[in-house]
């Protein structure tokens, strides 16, 4: 593609942890703070912008399109358009993809796109429309049936699965372990260091309370609260002699990503510096129980897309939905750690379902 697409800025959140800093807010609401941040470090007004897709998986109880309460509350105009998406980890990626997709083929000229998620606030549900006739009715937490349970056997959490990709690949309880530990520390040095002060939108929370002031957030919650000594110790989460545990699965968060993009000329035409040329994209898809290896596809796709080899790339960002999944990819492309999701990943820094995707790029580009 001779006019390519870029990237021109990018912004995400803090992420938050399960009932943490982030508790009272709509995931439209980090979404709003993300795209806001991104668009203002573009430098172009928002009635340049086209239109927006945020991933965003939990959606219930947020009220009608969130995508479009968060582009209106980040201050765009009605005039652009507003999209959410759910693809579960890879739903802040794949707006990215279609935003790409858009600008390549002419129907757009600035895009914003990212994701979004509060899994704090995901609401409980009971379905009685038809009504209780008599007795005790069951509710149901959105969180869990739309989020982290397969939906083709009922109850059975995505980490079971996982526990599939660790046999396949003979993970040991150890070897895991480490690799949570490790990007822990990373995750927590970066937070310490400045490193994410670049991709860092924070976000300002006022205090119900009469003159108590605003808290301004500005740093990852979750590695902070982590203690690393105690990983080792910790049980099983998903069978009783599994292998994977809280500390190698990605922890319930909360948080937002956003990107802006536009075709090469027109970042030209405006006078602004890219931060990034999307040399190609690819979607991979296979059985649900093997989500764990589908990144391994989409990694393949991708290279050959863009006459690759693995020894190619300097920096590699690999969502941890668990450990086991980076691992695995680490094991089929013989990638070193030091390359790897470098300033920590999901399982210490968190997974906001929808937003993920795009977490995992702005965190690369940074």
């Amino acid at each position: 593609m001779s006019d390519a697409v870029v990237i021109v800025s990018a912004a995400r959140t803090p992420i938050g942890g399960l009932l943490g800093d982030f508790a009272g807010l709509a995931g439209w609401e980090l979404g709003a703070v993300a795209i806001k941040a991104a668009v203002e470090r573009a430098g172009v007004p928002g009635d340049a912008v086209d239109e927006v897709l945020m991933g965003n998986c939990l959606m219930a109880g947020q009220g009608q399109a969130p995508a479009r309460q968060a582009m209106r509350k980040a201050g765009l105009p009605d005039s652009a358009g507003a999209v959410t998406l759910s693809k579960m980890c890879g739903s802040g990626m794949r707006a990215m993809m279609f935003a790409h997709d858009m600008l390549a083929a002419g129907s757009a000229d600035v895009m914003v796109a990212g994701g979004m998620e509060s899994m704090t606030n995901a609401p409980h549900l009971m379905f009685a429309r038809k009504g209780v006739k008599y007795g005790m009715a069951q509710m149901y937490d959105h969180m869990a049936i739309d989020g982290l349970e397969d939906a083709y056997e009922r109850g059975k959490a995505m980490g079971v699965f996982a526990e599939q990709c660790v046999a396949k690949y003979a993970f040991s309880r150890e070897a895991m372990d480490q690799y949570a530990i490790t990007s822990t520390q990373r995750a927590k040095a970066a937070n310490e260091s400045g490193a994410f002060d670049w991709e860092m939108a924070p976000v300002t929370l006022s205090s119900p309370k009469p003159g108590a002031g605003d808290t301004v957030i500005k740093f990852d919650e979750q590695p902070f609260k982590a203690k690393l000594d105690k990983i080792p110790g910790l049980k099983p989460a998903f069978k009783k002699d599994g292998a994977i545990t809280a500390a190698t699965s990605s922890s319930i968060s909360d948080g937002a990503a956003a990107l802006v993009l536009m075709r090469e000329s027109t970042a030209k035409a405006r006078g602004l510096t890219p931060v990034a040329r999307i040399v190609s994209h690819a979607v991979h898809a296979q059985a649900p129980d093997w989500f764990t290896t589908a990144p391994v596809g989409a990694i393949q796709k991708a290279l050959a897309k863009a006459g690759w080899q693995a020894g190619d790339v300097d920096l590699w960002e690999v969502n941890e939905a668990f450990a086991a999944v980076t691992m695995a990819a680490m094991a089929e492309f013989k990638l070193p750690h030091d390359i790897v999701n470098v300033n920590g990943g999901a399982v210490a820094l968190g997974h906001p379902i929808g937003a993920s995707g795009a977490r995992i790029v702005v965190t690369l580009l940074g």
